[in-house]
């Protein structure tokens, strides 16, 4: 029996949901469902404007007519083979992979947010996002290694694959450091991430420094992030880990709510802590390290996500993490139309413009803790 069927059946997170939307419950799940609502509708309408956006221009009605010619109907609208294959080939894919980058970032961040109690918390306190980039400019800096031969074998899925390993096993590394006598301390496992990450980064600074020009570009366009590469190959091999991630990640809503009246208090309402914890991590680990593993590092959606909706819906994780899957699909997919039209005929690194966006945001809620903590 899993954590949230286990849950279930005791009727135990019903009562800490009633402490979450205490006050008003029908009022804000009539919020929470006008939220929902309205990021559904986001969400379409961002994957319409990422469709038909760009050097090739293609309308709403070309768009429904190219995917009805597809399956064999006909509608009105007239559409150019050109048309056709960029929406196929490249767009579709493109925006496929902006759904399930999105969506896993910002359901594995609320999740960590939950799981730390801290609106400020982020996947990559876990060490996911560091020992990608380890793994990665490894492959990148040490061709001529054992690593060589790896890539032969590989082709061009050397590089996924090798970000993909190298974010569990710093995962597990700092599972491992935090865990006494079979407890996960969570404070434990925040200082343990801090120091993974610092190590990994020392690291991958030392290769940096030994890499040639070339080898300096690539590390750095992977290290910012980036969509170009996405192809109907790459949505594939990532979209069977993200979904089953995120999937089961939803289900923790009721355990994460009885969860933000504190560990031991979940403890008592019979939630199994330890088991959750260390599921809640391995499932984050996976939809990063998938995530990282094709685009890069993209940074700040995994924190800005969650707060946004947490300021909108409230604490209740039964919403917050349909909606941060919703949102986070559409704020990448936004950030991924600019940075592609912006300065056309080039493309920026989209964790350029996600950090434009979420490194002021940040800032805000710093000097917003800053300023709660002095009224207290």
């Amino acid at each position: 029996m899993s954590v949230t069927d286990e849950i279930s059946s005791r009727q135990i997170p019903k009562t800490a949901e009633a402490g979450v939307a205490a006050g008003r419950p029908d009022r804000r799940k009539q919020r929470a469902a006008v939220v929902l609502s309205g990021l559904a509708v986001l969400l379409v309408g961002m994957t319409v404007a990422s469709v038909g956006v760009g050097a090739v221009a293609v309308s709403p009605g070309q768009i429904l007519a190219i995917f009805s010619d597809r399956i064999g109907l006909w509608l009105p609208w007239e559409f150019q083979h050109q048309q056709e294959a960029v929406v196929m080939a490249i767009r579709l894919p493109r925006v496929l992979l902006n759904v399930l980058v999105g969506a896993g970032l910002s359901v594995s961040g609320a999740a960590m947010q939950g799981l730390f109690r801290n609106p400020l918390a982020d996947p990559g306190l876990v060490g996911v996002s560091s020992g990608a980039a380890l793994a990665a400019v490894s492959v990148i800096v040490l061709p001529a290694t054992v690593l060589g031969g790896l890539s032969s074998a590989l082709g061009l899925f050397t590089l996924p694959l090798a970000a993909f390993a190298g974010s569990v096993v710093t995962t597990v590394i700092v599972y491992r450091l935090s865990s006494v006598q079979g407890r996960t301390v969570v404070a434990t496992m925040l200082l343990a991430g801090i120091a993974v990450n610092a190590l990994t980064g020392s690291v991958t600074g030392l290769l940096t420094f030994a890499a040639t020009d070339e080898q300096l570009r690539n590390i750095t366009f992977w290290s910012l992030g980036n969509m170009g590469g996405a192809t109907w190959t790459s949505v594939a091999s990532v979209a069977p880990f993200i979904v089953i991630s995120v999937s089961l990640l939803v289900r923790y809503a009721r355990p994460l709510n009885a969860f933000l009246l504190g560990e031991a208090e979940a403890g008592h309402l019979g939630v199994p802590v330890q088991r959750m914890k260390r599921e809640i991590v391995a499932l984050t680990a996976l939809a990063v390290g998938a995530s990282v593993s094709v685009t890069g590092i993209i940074g700040f959606v995994g924190l800005v996500v969650p707060h946004l909706l947490r300021l909108t819906v409230g604490p209740d994780h039964r919403y917050l993490m349909p909606g941060a899957a919703l949102l986070g699909a559409a704020l990448l997919m936004g950030a991924d139309l600019a940075a592609r039209t912006v300065v056309l005929p080039a493309e920026l690194p989209i964790g350029i413009v996600t950090a434009i966006v979420g490194a002021p945001f940040f800032l805000y809620l710093l000097l917003r803790s800053k300023q709660t903590m002095q009224l207290l």
